[in-house]
């Protein structure tokens, strides 16, 4: 029998987001004694974590950022002592899976990261109390159903690595296609071919995050409706091209 000052010093500790072993451990007490007094006495507060600022590397941060705004989404723990930050990959792009898990490799305060495969994409996962506070667009319902905008201190790594951020959104939400028109030419037809970049979210927040940072950067685009953004000027296709490049 455990007194009850015992019971709640191994449930604050728990409430740390430390592991049930690691709490055994400590206090000698066993894992199932500890899981029963979590269902019987009355939940203690959940320790915030402290926030632990701005990612080191904001190029890696930058590029996740867009990845996330597009494809993904940070979910609690059900014990609430943490926060799960997937982000969906399609199988066809088996070079943006790796990107996207070096650049949450690079962001993650665990720097520890695994796949979950799943049919036709991966979901590339990481695990942290902290993802909140890196992610502060984090919230109930689907992002296009409400604002969305970036910390001050997120515009700044923006404004300082654009297409970091272009080419995560574009990875996520964005392709590069041919598109071709046919043209009489000294009596004859000729088809022509020209390469084009698309982006679409239905976010209108984020589609203004993206053609801000085109504005940027000197990219000129095009609102094909209210939820694409078309990149066709010879020009700006060849910048994209260079900083950014089709899925691969």
């Amino acid at each position: 029998m455990y007194d009850l000052s015992t019971r709640k010093r191994a449930l604050a500790l728990v409430a740390q987001g430390r592991s049930l072993n690691s709490v055994s451990r400590e206090t000698g007490i066993s894992r199932a004694a500890i899981r029963s007094w979590q269902d019987r006495l009355e939940p203690l507060p959940r320790m915030a974590p402290p926030d632990p600022g701005p990612p080191a590397d904001e190029r890696a941060y930058a590029y996740l950022l867009g990845l996330y705004l597009g494809d993904g989404c940070i979910s609690g723990h059900p014990r609430g002592t943490g926060y799960y930050l997937r982000i969906a990959c399609a199988d066809s792009w088996p070079g943006l899976i790796d990107a996207c898990e070096t650049a949450m490799r690079a962001i993650s305060p665990t720097g520890r990261t695994y796949r979950v495969q799943a049919q036709g994409y991966v979901s590339v996962v990481s695990y942290s109390r902290h993802w909140p506070y890196l992610f502060p667009q984090h919230g109930p319902g689907k992002k296009h159903e409400r604002p969305i905008a970036l910390d001050p201190w997120q515009q700044v790594i923006v404004e300082a690595h654009p297409w970091e951020f272009i080419r995560g959104l574009i990875h996520s939400d964005g392709c590069r296609i041919t598109n071709w028109t046919t043209r009489i030419v000294g009596g004859e037809r000729k088809r022509y071919e020209y390469p084009r970049y698309f982006f679409t979210n239905r976010s209108a927040d984020i589609v203004r995050l993206f053609t801000n940072a085109l504005d940027q950067v000197g990219v000129g685009w095009k609102q094909a409706n209210a939820f694409n953004i078309s990149i066709a000027r010879k020009a700006s296709v060849a910048l994209m091209d260079a900083h950014v490049g089709p899925k691969y």
